[in-house]
């Protein structure tokens, strides 16, 4: 997992703050890319019924939550339903105003002037001047060759602006994995028990040597098609690997052990958000967090070549 943030506190932008563009009000066209999967209300168990997260996630207690009926994305936004909320509103994302985001090595593609540094704690992820969801790796990457992925450089901001504009909203962590599970109660993934049933990959992520070796097995080294692999018992495309997507919750890794058993929305407050699904890096040697029960978090602020988002219509 990348980050991109301001490193000084002089930083012209106050990543609290998202101005809205003119245009930000005006209704959104008919997007005929957010075909939806109706999700019935209903109980589940939610949390790591087999206790292999990493403690510091807080995936535990298993604890029973019900949830009225929602209707959610069949697969993320994509970079041609963000080209339209950009084009028709002229919303410069966080990624864009602060001239930098988080790129993985291996897919860096500029020049070298815009290498600024590589993340510390995390060499594998670059500081690349200019990438943004337009470059999503770099100034020779370019969004028009990949239009059906996942929209990614998109912050916790970024995704909400996208959402006010199209009259949708972020998914609570909760409606989350209720989706992500498909009916399958207690699974480890959107699909049951074992990674790669018949041998085949069910979603896109690392294989080989993390961080250097990638054998490719499901096809990627970065992200794939949003509508690719296949989809879980609600219809829903890469709930688990492909891209981290956000969630509206403030993070919090005791909030298991006091969320309310109805519609739990998170905390009240917080310094973080919580991504959910894992990515095409998550790999089980560092990062097994590609579980429907896994959680992470990052920074609202924050964006990175493997972190994109869903929408669900209506409100929370």
């Amino acid at each position: 997992m990348g980050c991109c943030t301001p490193d000084s506190p002089n930083h012209p932008l106050d990543p609290r703050v998202v101005p809205e563009p003119d245009g930000m009000t005006a209704a959104a066209p008919e997007l005929a890319g957010h075909p939806t999967a109706e999700v019935p209300g209903g109980s589940f168990a939610m949390g790591d019924a087999f206790a292999e997260g990493y403690p510091a996630d807080g995936e535990l207690p298993v604890h029973q939550v019900s949830l009225d009926p929602f209707a959610i994305d069949l697969h993320a936004v994509t970079n041609s339903q963000f080209a339209a909320f950009a084009g028709a509103t002229g919303y410069r994302t966080e990624s864009e105003r602060f001239g930098y985001s988080a790129v993985f090595h291996l897919l860096f593609d500029g020049g070298p002037e815009e290498l600024l540094h590589a993340v510390g704690g995390a060499p594998w992820w670059l500081t690349v001047r200019g990438a943004d969801w337009r470059h999503p790796a770099g100034s020779r990457s370019d969004w028009r060759s990949i239009p059906d992925h996942p929209v990614v450089q998109v912050s916790w901001h970024d995704a909400m602006a996208y959402c006010r504009w199209a009259g949708r909203r972020l998914p609570t962590e909760a409606e989350w994995e209720f989706a992500a599970r498909g009916g399958l109660a207690g699974a480890r993934y959107p699909w049951g028990d074992e990674l790669c049933p018949g041998g085949k990959p069910h979603s896109n992520i690392w294989q080989g040597t993390f961080p250097s070796g990638n054998t490719l097995e499901d096809g990627y080294l970065g992200t794939a098609p949003a509508h690719s692999f296949p989809a879980n018992g609600l219809g829903l495309r890469n709930m688990a690997g492909n891209v981290w997507e956000w969630c509206a919750d403030w993070f919090s890794a005791d909030y298991y052990a006091q969320s309310p058993d109805r519609n739990p929305v998170g905390p009240e407050s917080g310094i973080a958000r919580v991504m959910r699904g894992g990515s095409y890096l998550c790999h089980a040697s560092y990062c097994n967090r590609y579980r429907v029960a896994a959680r992470s978090s990052n920074t609202p602020d924050s964006a990175s070549g493997n972190l994109g988002f869903r929408t669900v219509a209506g409100q929370a």
